[in-house]
């Protein structure tokens, strides 16, 4: 007698893209879910706690495989902070686009824009701590709250572009979201441009010199 095969947790997300997109809405029931698809219902809350989590799961599963992808590249750890982002991006669109038609709508199932932000908290943590680990030069603040504030900060707008991203993607209507990679580029490379220090290093520098000059300074 064949050996049942084991269900996992990626065969589970698979059943509910799968129910999901052939039903244009989530499954009424984890019993229903589990006996459409065969598999105990023990199984499922042994992978997930609901089909909340498992919207959550997809966006992260998404990340872990953009980020494996990213790491096999033997030039990857040595790219700029700007060329790790942009990387990211087009690589996890890429994955978005496989997938567009269950992000979209499972995006846009809830008028209420919280709820929908709210599939994507997991993400937001893994991304940002993706963002935590690009070395970003910032203005050396020297108190503790000052530097943590400016991290915090930073890592919030870079999240918040990312949101702006994929409702531009969400909304592209160009062929091979053609745009949505001119989009990913250009915002990109601008948030780095607007975050390049070295003229305010520069101004600050100025600053200090004339401050510890003003004693001696007459007009």
């Amino acid at each position: 007698m064949a050996k049942k095969k084991e269900i996992t947790n990626q065969d589970i997300l698979g059943f509910y893209i799968d129910y999901f997109l052939e039903n244009n809405k989530a499954p009424h029931s984890v019993y229903k879910f589990a006996k459409h698809y065969n598999f105990e219902e023990t199984v499922f809350y042994a992978n997930f706690s609901s089909f909340e989590q498992i919207e959550k799961t997809f966006f992260t599963s998404l990340f872990q495989q953009t980020m494996s992808l990213l790491e096999k590249s033997e030039d990857f750890e040595s790219y700029d902070a700007r060329t790790k982002l942009l990387s990211f991006y087009f690589t996890y669109f890429e994955m978005l686009t496989a997938n567009r038609s269950f992000t979209v709508a499972l995006l846009k199932e809830d008028k209420n824009k919280l709820k929908s932000l709210s599939k994507l908290t997991e993400l937001r943590k893994h991304f940002k701590q993706f963002f935590d680990t690009l070395e970003i030069e910032k203005i050396d603040l020297k108190q503790e709250k000052l530097i943590e504030f400016q991290e915090k900060t930073m890592s919030e707008m870079a999240w918040l572009q990312f949101l702006f991203t994929l409702k531009f993607w969400i909304e592209d209507t160009s062929l091979s979201f053609e745009k949505t990679d001119i989009f990913i580029e250009k915002s990109v490379n601008t948030s780095f441009d607007l975050m390049d220090i070295a003229p305010l290093k520069s101004l600050i520098d100025f600053g200090k010199f004339m401050w510890q000059e003003k004693a001696s300074f007459k007009m």
